[in-house]
């Protein structure tokens, strides 16, 4: 996606820095009625915000500056009702239903837990929510920590196959020099490809000292992160009018380019660790949907090998048992083999509870050709 396809998005991740929850409600409000505009466009939006760790600071009364993980877990855990409620306050004025999704690093390294993060991002946003991601910073250790929101933005946006990402703080663009320092500096509006020199623009991260941890070279490496799944970046003025409307225009923030897709992202992803041993094989009426583009559905399944579980990724076998395809399996091998040949009406049935109606989506599914051009 380019600049000139702002109206165009359909899924956008917003991360919101502390230093616009410590702006105020306007600031907020005004974001808000950014994304009210942007879904009726039809499209679908996830905020990332931070605040929590300074919100709770405030309420209990800990020093600006440098926290020990446990003072940050504390204030986290002090922080996150108050955070929820001043953005639940904002979207209850258009009537809409916010809703809480805390997340840590594990969570979107893991194949299994990824696919049920996905899952319920995509079925608050069925439901018209707006889901609020924050790091579970209360119970996250060091080795588990994103330690900066916007890369756990860039996952976020990863995991819900967004088209867009806005990074929303008090950095108004990225500049070709440090515009604290110098009365020269010259924003960046477009970047096509992050390159040595962009990197070398962005500086370090911040000290600590202010009210955030990131800073701009944190957001050129969530950028370089959602650009690789196909997901353009932009970084723009949280502040200023029209925050995210404002991104159709030339002239604000900076909008980085993809350089990948959201359809090779996937692919390669699929493709990269598999089962040895945890197999389908389906009928020719099955083999031939799939290659239509359509989910592998259980009626279609007429054997399961080996053991797996849910969120691995598995071969697919056609009737003569050759590799047709690979897919990230909705179901365990346990409950794979009660649904096998099963109808989607019948499967609640066999299991006891409601699961997905198909075993493999073709969201989740890698086909021969697609590999081999991977390869």
């Amino acid at each position: 996606m380019i600049r000139a396809d702002f109206d165009a998005a359909r899924c956008v991740v917003v991360k919101a820095g502390s230093s616009l929850l410590q702006a105020g409600d306007t600031v907020i409000a005004a974001i808000v009625a950014d994304i009210m505009t942007l879904r009726a466009r039809a499209a679908r939006v996830i905020i990332v915000s931070s605040g929590a760790v300074a919100l709770g600071r405030d309420r209990l009364g800990l020093p600006v500056g440098s926290l020990s993980l446990e003072q940050k877990q504390a204030a986290a855990a002090a922080g996150q009702p108050r955070l929820l409620q001043l953005w639940e306050r904002a979207f209850a004025v258009h009537g809409v239903v916010t809703a809480q999704a805390l997340l840590t690093l594990d969570v979107t390294e893991s194949r299994r837990s990824w696919l049920n993060a996905r899952a319920t991002l995509s079925t608050l946003l069925d439901l018209g929510a707006v889901p609020i991601v924050n790091e579970n910073d209360t119970i996250a250790t060091d080795e588990i920590r994103y330690g900066d929101n916007d890369r756990l933005a860039a996952r976020v946006a990863q995991l819900a196959g967004a088209d867009l990402l806005v990074l929303l703080s008090d950095i108004e663009a990225l500049h070709d020099a440090d515009p604290r320092r110098s009365a020269d500096a010259r924003p960046i509006h477009d970047v096509p490809a992050i390159t040595a020199q962009i990197h070398a623009m962005a500086g370090e991260a911040n000290s600590g000292a202010g009210v955030g941890t990131g800073g701009m070279r944190t957001k050129i490496l969530a950028a370089e992160l959602a650009g690789a799944s196909g997901c353009a970046t932009a970084i723009a003025l949280g502040t200023a009018a029209n925050p995210l409307l404002s991104l159709a225009r030339p002239d604000h923030g900076t909008w980085f380019q993809p350089s990948g897709t959201p359809a090779s992202a996937r692919e390669r992803w699929i493709s990269g660790v598999v089962s040895r041993h945890g197999a389908v094989r389906i009928d020719a009426g099955a083999a031939q949907a799939l290659k239509a583009g359509k989910s592998l559905l259980p009626v279609g399944v007429t054997q399961i090998e080996g053991q797996f579980e849910r969120g691995e990724t598995i071969r697919i076998l056609g009737p003569d048992g050759h590799v047709i395809a690979r897919g990230v399996t909705a179901y365990n091998a346990a409950d794979a083999r009660r649904v096998a040949g099963c109808r989607s009406d019948e499967t609640e049935t066999r299991l006891g509870y409601r699961r997905a109606a198909a075993l493999i989506h073709t969201d989740d599914i890698v086909r021969v050709g697609q590999m081999e051009r991977d390869s």
